[in-house]
């Protein structure tokens, strides 16, 4: 490989707009993100499940489905 043409590589520094960061691997020496997994809510527990099944119900019971 030419060496003239590879990006730089740098221990680059993370950090969320929560406060939280860490460091890893880039092309860029600081990185700035705005959700990470300290705060993301898949990661924290916080998500919330979406409920389908009363679109179900006003479905059947618009077009007359009934049983």
């Amino acid at each position: 490989m030419r060496e003239e043409i590879q990006p730089k590589y740098y221990q680059a520094t993370v950090t969320c707009n929560c406060g939280n960061t860490f460091v890893t691997g880039s092309t860029k020496p600081e990185i700035h993100v705005e959700i990470c997994s300290k705060c993301h809510p898949f990661y924290t527990g916080q998500q919330k499940a979406v409920r389908t099944d009363g679109r179900i119900e006003r479905f059947n019971k618009k077009y007359g489905m009934n049983k």
